[in-house]
């Protein structure tokens, strides 16, 4: 049975009712008037953007601290809210929502780069069920469409009120929320099976990570620290050339790699490909092969990966070329992503941006450095044998990675047929 005859035998000639949001719900924004100190052993748990970005539902173990007086008036988040990103370095990333599936108990506050959704009362709508709603194909089409800018595209509250959402017999709540809850149930299912390969791959990953932690890790007087500035011939970053500008984008060959296609990984080619115009008219520069790119910005700072091709990237990258002879890329690839966590960490305000000058001097240790042709070929040694876990843990042609993919793609579809509501009022 497909979903959509499944769908239409669940609802049974019911209702479908198409909303607006602001009809239905109302809209708050994120903590406010906060500064850098107010973020070190704050009495009060918030919400971050990353949080956020990469759950459909809140992870309530991953909340940070704040300081909140009493006599500040700051919006808490409640259950059954939905929050999202206001923001991102594109227009199909910002407006990222997580839903609020837990009751809570104390006061939980959001971040500032975020905002919140409250449904009405009287709106018959499941949290359980919004955390799929708005991950769907359909409503992030709607929703990517409510964010401009040019190099950052941020959410226009405005027309966010005016995104449509189908609500399932709106003058029955029972029956609404039966119809809900059978939808949810079969997507948790999905959720489940992924999660289970999810789960060993994770388990891969910690094998991985405790021989990449053993073989980079030294004796004292072995190695000699140097920082990436030091290593590299250049760093290089980048621009966006005006979005929706067709001499920009239509027919375009040149790669331009975005933040988020920053995965720890080689890069081959691009999602996007940019026009010479736009290379002659914008910050956009040519990036040479084999360098180590680091993303800098919101919710992928920190991680890293290679680009095998030249290319052009978003100012939101920071790329490194490595003196090849002092040490090896690939090398310097696989201690920064060892590093991930702390170079992340590194990050500044709400977001946790990064910028070149904390990457330039994030350190590096260099074995045998007195000795090059002895220091390259212990990187080898070390490389050869990292490479091949990293196959084995993130290559998505082969192995759970692949596996993981293709389910998850499995599990978009069938979301997006379950979510498919006729709209004949709309």
């Amino acid at each position: 049975m497909s979903g959509m005859n499944f769908l239409e035998k669940l609802l049974d000639e019911a209702t479908v009712e198409w909303k607006t949001l602001g009809e239905v719900a109302k809209i708050y924004g994120g903590l406010t008037g906060k500064i850098k100190s107010d973020f070190d052993g704050g009495n009060a748990k918030y919400i971050t953007y990353r949080n956020i970005f990469f759950n459909i539902d809140v992870n309530f173990n991953a909340l940070e601290s704040v300081k909140v007086s009493d006599s500040e008036s700051q919006h808490e988040v409640k259950y059954g809210d939905v929050l999202f990103t206001g923001s991102s370095e594109t227009a199909d990333e910002a407006g990222m929502s997580s839903s609020v599936t837990t009751k809570l108990e104390g006061s939980v506050y959001l971040n500032s780069f975020s905002f919140g959704v409250r449904f009405n009362a009287d709106t018959p709508l499941a949290p359980e069920f919004s955390k799929y709603l708005f991950r769907s194909h359909f409503m992030r089409s709607q929703i990517s469409k409510t964010a401009s800018g040019v190099t950052r595209f941020n959410i226009s509250k405005e027309r966010f009120k005016k995104i449509q959402i189908p609500i399932p017999c709106p003058d029955n709540p029972d029956r609404s929320l039966a119809i809900q809850a059978e939808i949810v149930r079969i997507l948790d299912t999905f959720t489940a099976l992924t999660a289970e390969l999810t789960a060993e791959l994770t388990d891969r990953k910690k094998q991985y990570n405790y021989y990449r932690d053993r073989l980079l890790t030294f004796e004292k007087g072995e190695v000699e620290w140097k920082t990436l500035g030091d290593i590299s011939l250049k760093s290089y970053s980048g621009g966006t050339p005006t979005a929706g500008t067709s001499e920009y984008y239509d027919g375009g060959t040149i790669p331009w790699l975005r933040t988020q296609e920053v995965r720890f990984s080689d890069i081959e080619e691009t999602e996007v490909k940019i026009t010479p115009s736009a290379l002659k008219k914008s910050a956009v520069k040519w990036i040479p092969e084999n360098c180590v790119i680091i993303a800098i910005s919101g919710a992928t700072a920190g991680r890293s990966a290679i680009n095998k091709i030249p290319l052009t990237t978003n100012q939101h990258c920071c790329c490194l070329e490595i003196d090849a002879e002092k040490v090896l890329y690939r090398y310097v690839f696989h201690w920064v992503s060892l590093n991930y966590e702390n170079l992340k960490g590194l990050g500044q305000g709400a977001r946790g941006d990064l910028n070149s000058g904390i990457i330039k001097g994030f350190k590096i240790p260099i074995p045998y450095a007195g000795d090059s042709q002895k220091s390259l070929a212990e990187q080898a040694r070390i490389v050869a044998i990292l490479d091949k876990f990293d196959t084995l843990t993130y290559s998505i042609s082969e192995g759970l990675p692949r596996e993981i993919a293709l389910r998850q793609k499995q599990y978009e579809y069938y979301r997006d047929l379950l979510l498919s509501f006729p709209q004949i009022n709309k």
